[in-house]
Order: C-alpha cells, then sequence, then structure tokens
C-alpha cells in the first residue's frame, strides 16, 4: 500500500442542486462499468418522483465521459464523481466529473481512504509475528490511522489472548479481539471506529476478513472457505476491490487478501515506522543524526534493546531489505544518460554519446523505397507542369 495526498473540498458535492448533476461514490469497477452509490437515499428519490421502484439503494451504473477519457483522468474505487442525466428507468448514468482524491492507495487500489482495518487470525492460519510486522510497517507507510483486529478469539484459551494482547501494546498498537462464531455482538469499540469513514479491510488470506464483513453488513453474502489444510494458511477468496455501505454510516472496503507485503522505502526512513522506535528518539537522541540504528556507537535504539524491544530483529531484517532495494536501483543503468560504455580490446574502456533511438534510427530499405518512388511522382508531376505552362505562353 502506498499512499498519496491531496486536497478535497468534499463541501462542493453537496452544494449539487439534484437537477441534472447528482453526485455520489464509486464504489465498484468491472471492466468499464462503474457502480456509483447516489449520495441521496432510494427513499429520497422516491420522494423526488424520479424512481418508482422497491430498490433500497441508489446505485446507478455508469460509464465515463469521453472527455475524462481524453484528459487521462483515471476512476477508483471511493473516488467522489458526479453523475450527469441519469437514465432513472434503467439506473443507468454517466459520469461527467471527478473530485480531487483526499487519499488514495495504489495497493489496493482505493481513493479518499480514512483508515485501516488490519486483521489477523489467533489461530487456523496461527498468528506469525514477522508476518504481523511487515503488515504493521506497510500500513504505517500509509500515514493512516490503523486499527488491529485479532479474529478467531474462540479458537484459543484466554491465556492465549491475553498474552497477545499485552505483547502487541509493548508494540504500540492496542488490540480488538473478535470471534464471528461466538460473540452476538462485535465490539463497541470496532463498529465505532468504523462509522462514518472509508475502512480498507486488510490482511493475510484466510483470517476472516470477509466474514467479518458479512457480520458488519448482513445484506452482503461474500465467498468465504477453509483454510489449506496442507499448507495451513488461506485461499484467496476475495478478488477485486468492491466499496460496501455500513448501516451505521461509512463503507467497508474487502480487499484481496496476500501473504507477503512489499515494503519500499529507504533505509533511513524505516524506523519511522516502527512505534517502539519513535518512543525512544522521543525520549533521547543518538549520537549521529543519520543513525539507522544498527551497528553505530551511541544508538539510543540498539541499545534499548536489551531492556526488551523483541521487534529490533525485525527491524533489522527488514532493513538489509530495503538497503538491497537501494542497491539494486542504483546499480540499473539510467535511461536518461548521456553517454554509454563499451569495452574494446586490451581492456580498455570507451566513452561514447548515446544517440536517441527514434531520432537516429535506420529506416528500412522498404520504406527508402516508397519514399523515392513518391519523390519521382511528385517530380513527373512537377514537369507536366512546366510543359503546360510552355504550351499556354506559345498560345497553343
Amino acid at each position: 500500500m502506498s499512499l498519496s495526498v491531496m486536497p478535497s473540498p468534499q463541501s462542493q458535492a453537496t452544494a449539487l442542486t439534484y437537477e441534472h448533476q447528482w453526485p455520489g461514490t464509486v464504489i465498484a469497477i468491472q471492466a468499464n462499468y462503474y457502480s456509483v452509490q447516489l449520495d441521496v437515499s432510494a427513499e429520497g428519490l422516491k420522494d423526488c418522483g424520479v424512481i418508482d421502484t422497491d430498490s433500497d439503494k441508489s446505485i446507478l451504473l455508469c460509464i465515463r465521459r469521453g472527455l475524462l477519457k481524453k484528459l487521462g483522468q483515471q476512476i477508483m474505487v471511493g473516488d467522489r464523481v458526479v453523475v450527469e442525466e441519469p437514465d432513472w428507468q434503467g439506473m443507468r448514468g454517466a459520469i461527467a466529473a471527478i473530485y480531487p482524491r483526499k487519499k488514495f492507495l495504489d495497493r489496493p487500489p482505493v481513493a479518499n481512504v480514512d483508515q485501516i482495518l488490519l486483521v489477523f487470525a489467533l489461530a487456523e492460519p496461527g498468528l506469525e509475528p514477522y508476518q504481523l510486522s511487515r503488515f504493521l510497517v506497510k500500513a504505517e507507510l500509509t500515514e493512516l490511522s490503523i486499527t488491529l483486529c485479532l479474529n478467531k478469539r474462540d479458537l484459543v484459551s484466554d491465556e492465549v489472548a491475553t498474552q497477545w494482547q499485552e505483547r502487541l501494546a509493548n508494540w504500540g498498537y492496542p488490540v480488538l479481539m473478535t470471534s464471528i462464531r461466538d460473540d452476538e455482538r462485535l465490539p463497541a469499540d470496532l463498529l465505532s471506529t468504523l462509522q462514518g469513514k472509508i475502512t480498507v479491510v486488510a490482511g493475510p488470506s484466510g483470517v476472516g476478513k470477509s466474514s467479518l464483513t458479512n457480520r458488519l453488513i448482513p445484506d452482503q453474502d461474500l465467498k468465504v472457505s477453509a483454510v489449506s489444510g496442507k499448507l495451513g494458511r488461506g485461499r484467496h477468496t476475495t478478488r477485486h476491490v468492491e466499496l460496501f455501505e455500513l448501516p451505521t454510516g461509512g463503507f467497508l472496503a474487502d480487499t484481496p487478501g496476500f501473504n507477503q507485503p512489499d515494503i519500499v522505502t529507504a533505509p533511513e526512513q524505516l524506523s519511522h515506522y516502527f512505534p517502539e522506535i519513535r518512543q525512544r528518539r522521543a525520549e533521547a537522541n543518538c549520537q549521529f543524526s543519520n543513525c539507522i540504528h544498527r551497528d553505530e556507537p551511541g544508538c539510543v535504539v540498539r541499545s534499548s534493546q536489551e531492556n526488551g524491544w523483541e521487534r529490533y530483529e525485525h527491524y533489522l531484517s527488514l532493513l538489509e531489505e530495503v538497503t538491497k532495494q537501494q542497491q539494486n536501483l542504483s546499480q540499473q543503468p539510467d535511461a536518461e544518460a548521456t553517454e554509454k560504455v563499451k569495452m574494446i580490446e586490451d581492456g580498455k574502456v570507451l566513452h561514447e554519446p548515446r544517440l536517441e533511438a527514434k531520432k537516429y534510427r535506420r529506416t528500412s530499405r522498404k520504406t527508402r523505397n516508397q519514399a523515392f518512388q513518391e519523390l519521382c511522382l511528385d517530380l513527373s508531376a512537377v514537369e507536366d507542369l512546366e510543359d503546360l505552362e510552355d504550351l499556354e505562353d506559345l498560345g497553343l
């Protein structure tokens, strides 16, 4: 997941008059069609007299205006859009404008996200600390607020659940425990956290993300499957991103699960995504301002590891990973380089200017022959024109 932040004047959407332009939110994308849920409810549409159906959803199936395509404006799930002159009988329309995005994630592709609900299972599949660390760092990279939820509480003892709760509190993350099978009601803290916001549900496959979504939104019936007995991990059931409206307001984005999120950042920035390091840096400073907390003298982070910082080994492993990424990028040839290096005989190195491929590319023989034939035709036409002018001069 990666994040970009832009201003978004949401108040513009509410200023529309609902005569010819109708604001809404893109909740799903399939091929070149966009499902847009309008801000006005189905009851509101019936009161306006524009629809007369038993549907309780004000969702239009829309296409994108050609002008947006020419301008290169892509539409993402979660985008705030304007639908013009919809066909109420067929519940179809065309998206004419896209409001600027507040934030957007490129993996999964969701716009205007407010927070991340990170779901892991206490068992089936078992909770693996390093995998959880990777997901937490990936979520921290988005700079969104994070809610950590441990599902399948019914599969472990009270002692194990308490140990994990205390352990993750030391990591800097409060935990919500859920059990889809046993809990008659989901935790009130979880429901209040989701209310009125766009929340991305993330986590490995098989931890119960779709089951949790089905409990939060009873009208939906997302496909779920059992954990693989051979591999001991979840099967992928969610194939695309879609927003589901919560009964209490807001949207929930159920996203495809993946077991190994990629971490892309600079080595000197990695420490910013560990709450433990942020806390230690707030209390004291390292001897060197560019310390990456590996083997530098006077490092307050490394010295505090002796006091029980569990995730220091996770940090070192991720630091090695992002350092190798940076080295690989620095060794790749620069596409914009102005010269190229060639090895010639006797081990000598020759520097030659790099020519623009399209500008100096040799044309094919067929193209040259066609150009020559066209030139000959042009010359013969000029000669005929000159002969005609000579005859006119003679009065013939």
